[in-house]
């Protein structure tokens, strides 16, 4: 079973987050700070990861780096999804290596095929 780390620290999004990938027959494991996402993104590598901006500790953009730094976490898909949306950080979060970027609110009829389009990418470093 393919499974998703969620790295979301509000607990309203990260529930709707769950229940949409879990009807979908994915496995989620969820991750309430940075520090912890990176933490159990390196040490049980999900095949995927759904990543917010704004978190309390580490902000995401850090986050991405510090998986990416990591040798598992090279290339595993990371789908930024943030409502922290300013003109430039779509294109700033791919260059620095995310997957791909959903904006929220998010659209619960079209955000796993969002999310399956992203991780079927081909994901070249």
């Amino acid at each position: 079973m393919t499974v998703a780390l969620i790295i979301e620290d509000n607990e309203n999004n990260l529930e709707l987050i769950r229940f949409i990938l879990e009807q979908a027959h994915y496995k989620t494991r969820f991750a309430m700070s940075g520090l912890e996402g990176v933490q159990q993104a390196v040490t049980i590598p999900p095949d995927f990861i759904i990543l917010d901006i704004q978190l309390p500790d580490i902000n995401g953009l850090e986050v991405l780096k510090r998986i990416r730094a990591h040798p598992v976490g090279r290339d595993i898909p990371i789908i930024a999804m943030t409502s922290y949306a300013m003109s430039g950080d779509r294109e700033r979060l791919l260059a620095a290596g995310c997957t791909s970027y959903i904006e929220k609110p998010i659209d619960p009829m079209l955000v796993i095929q969002q999310i399956e389009q992203a991780i079927n990418k081909k994901t070249i470093r």
